[in-house]
C-alpha cells in the first residue's frame, strides 16, 4: 500500500505577467505563478518523476457573470497551450469554477447579491460549460468542475462533446463539502465569499448519503474520476465510494491539511530533525488516504513526496 510518483497530482496556480513567482501567505512553499515561471517549475517536477498537475487560475479582473474565466485568452487557457507545447506528455487537468472570477466570490451565478445565497443554475451551468470548452480547446487532458452544481457534469459533457472534445475527460469534484479546511487555498485563488458562505451548495460534512448519491450521479452523468474534498476527516467517505464505484477515486489533500503539518514541524528548532519529522507525518497520511481506496491523490506535498522518494 505505499505511495508511488503515479498515485499524485500536484496543483497549480498561475496568474498573468511575467517574472512572478509569488509565495502565499499562510501557504508555506505554495507559489502563484506566472506562465514562463510555471513551464520552469513544470520542468523540475518533471526531473522528480511527476507528470500530473490540477491547474487553477488567478484572473487580472473579475466581474459579476465571471467572464474572464471563459474569454478566448483566458489565464487557464493560455497556461494551457504553453503546457502542452512545453511538455505533450505532462497531463493536465483544469478546474473549471466560478470562484475566482466573480467579484462576489462564490461559485456560481447568483440570482441576487444578499444572503441567503442562491445560485441562478441555468446560467451557471452555461458558464461553466464554456470555460470546460475553453480549457479543452487549449488542450486539457480533463476537465475538474469543482462548482458543485447539480447537473454540472452532465451540462459539460455534452458541451465537450457538441463542441469536438469527445477525448477530454472530467474529473467531477463528486463529493465536495463545506469544510473548514479551505483557508489558505481561497487565500491563493483569491476565492473568499464576499457575503455569506458556500453551505447552500456544498455538502454538509455529517452528511455522507448525500456525497454517495453525488458520486453515483457524477458517474451516471460521464465522470471519468469521482473525487471526495477534503481528504483526512473524510476518509470514512473514501472507503464508501471505493466500495460502490469502479471509476477511479481521487481525493484532495487540502491546503489547511498542509498548512498544518507545516505550522507543526516548523516548531522543530533542528532542521534535520524538521524535516525528517515531516517526511514521517506526510508518508503516514498519504498512506492512509490510498490505503482508505483512493486511487490518486492531490495533495501540495507531492514535489516534496517526489525528493523523498527518489533517494
Amino acid at each position: 500500500m505505499a505511495i508511488n510518483l503515479n498515485n499524485l497530482i500536484y496543483p497549480y496556480f498561475v496568474c498573468g505577467g511575467f517574472g512572478r513567482k509569488e509565495e502565499i501567505e499562510s501557504f508555506p512553499k505554495i507559489f502563484r505563478f506566472s506562465i514562463d515561471e510555471l513551464l520552469k517549475d513544470i520542468a523540475e517536477i518533471k526531473k522528480l518523476g511527476l507528470n500530473r498537475i490540477l491547474l487553477f487560475g488567478i484572473p487580472e479582473e473579475k466581474d459579476a457573470i465571471a467572464s474572464w474565466a471563459f474569454k478566448p485568452n483566458n489565464i487557464v487557457a493560455l497556461a494551457v497551450k504553453e503546457l502542452k507545447r512545453e511538455f505533450p506528455d505532462l497531463l493536465v487537468i483544469t478546474d473549471v469554477c466560478l470562484c475566482s472570477y466573480t467579484i462576489h466570490g462564490h461559485c456560481g451565478i447568483l440570482k441576487s447579491s444578499g444572503v441567503p445565497i442562491k445560485i441562478d443554475s441555468e446560467k451557471t451551468l452555461g458558464t461553466l460549460a464554456k470555460i470546460a470548452v475553453s480549457h479543452a480547446k487549449a488542450g486539457a487532458d480533463f476537465v475538474a468542475p469543482s462548482a458543485m452544481a447539480k447537473g454540472q457534469v452532465k451540462a459539460i459533457r455534452k458541451a465537450l462533446d457538441k463542441n469536438g472534445h469527445k477525448r477530454t475527460k472530467i474529473m467531477g469534484y463528486s463529493a465536495k463539502f463545506a469544510s473548514n479546511f479551505y483557508g489558505p487555498f481561497r487565500k491563493a485563488a483569491n476565492s473568499a465569499a464576499k457575503f455569506g458562505d458556500r453551505s447552500s451548495y456544498q455538502l454538509d460534512f455529517v452528511d455522507s448519503k448525500k456525497a454517495l448519491n453525488r458520486i453515483k450521479t457524477d458517474i451516471k452523468e460521464g465522470a471519468d474520476i469521482v473525487m471526495v474534498k477534503p481528504a483526512l476527516s473524510y476518509l470514512d467517505i473514501i472507503t464508501q465510494a471505493r466500495l460502490k464505484s469502479n471509476k477511479p477515486l481521487a481525493v484532495y489533500n487540502v491546503s489547511g491539511e498542509y498548512a498544518m503539518i507545516k505550522a507543526y514541524v516548523g516548531h522543530i528548532a533542528d532542521s534535520a530533525e524538521r524535516v525528517a519529522t515531516e517526511k514521517k507525518l506526510v508518508l503516514e497520511i498519504l498512506t492512509a488516504i490510498k490505503r482508505a481506496g483512493a486511487d490518486l491523490i492531490i495533495t501540495y506535498h507531492a514535489k516534496d513526496v517526489a525528493r523523498w522518494l527518489k533517494k
